[in-house]
């Protein structure tokens, strides 16, 4: 089969009778790079050609007649030194044709190198049903001609040997695994490589899919646990808080199994800015109160989570993407924007923001981002503030 489909690359005029014209020796030969090769074609009497009238292609170009060999009336040699990669997986065309052309014979040249052992193999599970695993070729990479690589897997203790199947990620050598893992049990996988010129097979990792420690990034092999980004991110003010936002999400659907737990991270920029600015502080909760911002700005804010293991276990996975960004404003702040006519409550003001600047400065400093300190009394202060002001230029307005 593998015969024909190389020969049908390259097709020019042949006999059409069913008798055998000619055979070429060795057929579809593999070899590796570097080698020489002396290929004879023979073509049948009955046919009464001559072999000084025939000559060869390789890749349909004709090969000189320097390279030939007249073995005999009937039978004619080529002899190829020093053999590069074959140019396409499927194998090199090598043709005797007769004088006027005609296809007598064909054959497959397959010119490589056999494959090295498979490296860097990693595995990750999305939601602890499924594994994804991927690896390096081993050495170069290219063995120039067709290699066939396949992921393993079995039970450690018990099972029998399985095959992935799915190799339809986008990603070449990469497997996944959709679902019929067992959970507590460690399995053992590994990758086999094959081709003409030989086999490699990669080392065996053990792993469960509950084991999700960092401790194995320094490892040839990886075993991590992703998930989705949060859904449904809200980002809303607090109140006519002017530098302030709240931020709620949904846990993904993988991490609402009782086993797993999370941890989040936020992170914010101005609408005309590039620079994201990190909360690490989230911990597993699923709002955070973001403050110090500027009044009157558009925020851009994304979550991301990392599942930290089961019951409680400290061990973190693999960080997942951020969620789509979501938009929001903080208010404007009314006491830039508002002035007064009374220029001794002006500056008995201006003292008292300058001393509660102070105090609620060292407040904010310690609440930034999510922490678990209480900024009630700073809310109710602002609010209070806030509505002063109002009531104080709805009364000046009057008087004017």
């Amino acid at each position: 089969m593998i015969s024909l489909l190389c020969l049908m690359l390259f097709v020019p005029r042949v006999f059409s009778s069913s008798t055998q014209v000619a055979i070429i020796f060795p057929q579809d030969p593999a070899l590796r790079m570097g080698s020489s090769l002396t290929a004879t074609c023979t073509v049948s009497p009955e046919r009464g050609l001559l072999a000084h009238t025939m000559y060869w292609t390789m890749n349909g170009k004709r090969l000189p007649s320097s390279m030939y060999g007249l073995l005999s009336p009937n039978a004619l040699s080529v002899t190829l030194h020093r053999l590069n990669g074959s140019q396409q997986h499927s194998g090199d065309n090598l043709m005797c044709h007769s004088g006027d052309g005609h296809v007598l014979a064909g054959s497959c040249l397959y010119v490589g190198m056999p494959p090295e052992k498979p490296v860097n193999l990693t595995c990750w599970s999305r939601n602890t049903k499924d594994l994804t695993c991927k690896w390096k070729p081993g050495g170069q990479g290219e063995t120039y001609i067709k290699t066939k690589y396949t992921l393993k897997y079995k039970l450690r203790w018990y099972g029998r040997e399985r095959d992935c199947e799915d190799y339809s990620t986008g990603q070449r050598y990469t497997c996944y695994i959709p679902s019929d893992l067992a959970l507590f049990t460690p399995y053992e996988i590994w990758v086999d490589a094959f081709n003409r010129l030989g086999t490699a097979t990669s080392d065996v990792i053990t792993l469960d899919i509950l084991d999700v420690g960092p401790d194995l990034l320094h490892m040839a092999s990886i075993f991590s646990l992703t998930t989705d980004p949060p859904d449904n991110v809200h980002v809303s003010r607090v109140g006519e808080l002017e530098d302030q936002l709240t931020v709620r999400w949904g846990s993904p659907p993988a991490l609402k199994d009782f086993l797993f737990q999370a941890k989040y991270q936020i992170r914010y920029r101005l609408e005309d800015s590039t620079d994201w600015k990190v909360v690490d502080d989230v911990g597993n909760q699923t709002s955070c109160r973001l403050a110090g911002l500027r009044s009157g700005t558009v925020y851009f804010v994304q979550v991301r989570c990392n599942p930290v293991g089961i019951y409680g276990s400290r061990k973190a996975g693999i960080w997942s993407d951020w969620s789509h960004p979501t938009a929001a404003s903080t208010p404007h702040s009314e006491r830039l924007q508002s002035g007064s006519c009374d220029q001794k409550s002006g500056e008995q003001n201006s003292t008292l923001r300058r001393e509660l600047k102070q105090f609620f400065g060292w407040v904010r400093k310690h609440t930034y981002g999510c922490s678990g300190m209480s900024i009630k009394l700073y809310d109710q202060w602002r609010v209070w503030l806030q509505k002063s002001h109002k009531t104080r230029n709805q009364v000046d307005s009057t008087r004017r």
